[in-house]
């Protein structure tokens, strides 16, 4: 089971607590929510690593992932501005943590249907 701390201003709206799910859903693997909510035409970049194009490759890469189940999620803050959103964080993974922001563009600012992520990864630890 997967650790959550969070910052306790990240919760004070509807998209901010849709985030916090999603995210919280990256860290234990819970691929089906994830791709349930992205668009048919998601983009999705890792900045250094790889350009993720289509629900599909979305999928795939998802589900390649979710045995990579994190020890704890850190959850720092959560902005959220119209149509887009982001989130910063670290994930801790064994004996590694990594920071991360991910950057969010949706269908629209009334809904949870995300179009883009723009993820930045390192290490720390």
């Amino acid at each position: 089971m997967t650790k959550l701390t969070i910052t306790p201003d990240c919760a004070n709206s509807p998209k901010k607590e849709f985030l916090k799910t999603f995210n919280q859903s990256f860290a234990s693997g819970n691929a089906s929510y994830i791709c349930s909510h992205v668009s048919e035409d998601i983009v999705w970049e890792i900045h250094g690593d790889k350009s993720i194009r289509g629900k599909q490759n979305f999928s795939k890469e998802i589900h390649a992932m979710k045995h990579n189940i994190a020890d704890e999620l850190i959850i720092h803050t959560i902005i959220t501005h119209g149509k887009e959103a982001s989130v910063n964080g670290e994930i801790k993974m064994g004996n590694s943590t990594y920071a991360f922001c991910d950057v969010y563009r949706f269908t629209s600012a009334g809904n949870t249907q995300i179009k883009e992520i723009q993820s930045y990864v390192i290490q720390t630890a």
